[in-house]
């Protein structure tokens, strides 16, 4: 039980990196965010192919709309993160992936019970606050593109669900990912340019916090329920706010951490009824 909450931890710690890292390239490091997203992806893809491979079972799976569904949320995330401190972003993002995975089970025939009702208002209410106007307001238009992120990753989620060898799934994502980064870097070739801290942060990025952090992941979520897979989730956010806080210089606003305690408050309160209502059935 150790290992398993051992793994978990470092796990959750990758997937905070990933905000860390992108947000420091983009802000410290002389990269753009194209660049950011083809350093990332590639390293990635290199990572996870070799820890299949050295695996010595199973090869690359995945599927073509999948690795467009992990390019969009790629692109969109890099893209934010040029001006979205590293705890907003990662609250958005996180925050988009439940609105939607949620919104995807109302449309198949869930229905919320009244106090998950009462928790994705309160999810929904802490992200309106966390857009209003204001001095500590995210700009808009990056706000909307790690929304897009989230969406983009809830999709890949749910195309992923019931994948008996997930590693290998997304290390054929990965790797079908990387075509789409050509026409990215063509939109985008005027701006296109790294130096060594910003290509580091990304190689790290994609090959320690993605590749290695996915891989440690899939090694704890077997032995984890789905409640606590994805309670556990709800650390990420906090974890990258408070990191960056400590480690970037960034400023933890009393809207951020209102809007983190609604909107993370509200999906623990609609996944502990969720489990109660299947415990009862």
């Amino acid at each position: 039980m150790l290992r398993v909450a051992l793994l978990t931890a470092l796990a959750m710690l990758a997937f905070a990196g990933n905000s860390l890292l992108c947000r420091a390239a983009l802000r410290d490091g002389g990269i753009d965010a194209s660049s950011f997203t083809a350093l990332r992806l590639g390293s990635g893809a290199l990572v996870l192919c070799l820890l299949v491979l050295l695996r010595g079972q199973g090869r690359l799976q995945g599927d073509w709309r999948s690795a467009l569904a992990l390019f969009g949320y790629a692109a969109g995330f890099s893209f934010a993160y040029i001006e979205l401190d590293a705890g907003s972003g990662a609250l958005l993002l996180f925050g988009a992936v439940q609105a939607s995975m949620l919104g995807y089970g109302w449309l198949h025939g869930e229905r919320l019970r009244p106090l998950q009702s009462l928790g994705l208002a309160s999810a929904v209410g802490g992200l309106l606050l966390l857009l209003l106007p204001g001095a500590s307001a995210p700009p808009l238009h990056a706000a909307l593109l790690m929304l897009l992120a989230g969406i983009a990753w809830a999709i890949y989620s749910l195309l992923g669900r019931g994948n008996r060898d997930p590693l290998a799934a997304t290390a054929g994502n990965f790797l079908r990912s990387l075509p789409a980064l050509l026409p990215l870097a063509f939109l985008y070739r005027e701006q296109l340019q790294w130096d060594s801290l910003g290509a580091l942060y990304a190689v790290l990025s994609g090959a320690l916090a993605s590749g290695i952090g996915y891989a440690i992941w899939y090694a704890a979520l077997p032995h984890l329920r789905a409640l606590q897979a994805a309670s556990v989730q709800l650390s990420v956010p906090i974890i990258a706010a408070v990191a960056g806080s400590l480690l970037l210089g960034e400023q933890l606003s009393l809207r951020l951490m209102v809007a983190a305690v609604a909107v993370l408050g509200g999906i623990a309160l609609i996944l502990q009824v969720k489990a109660k209502g299947r415990a009862q059935v």
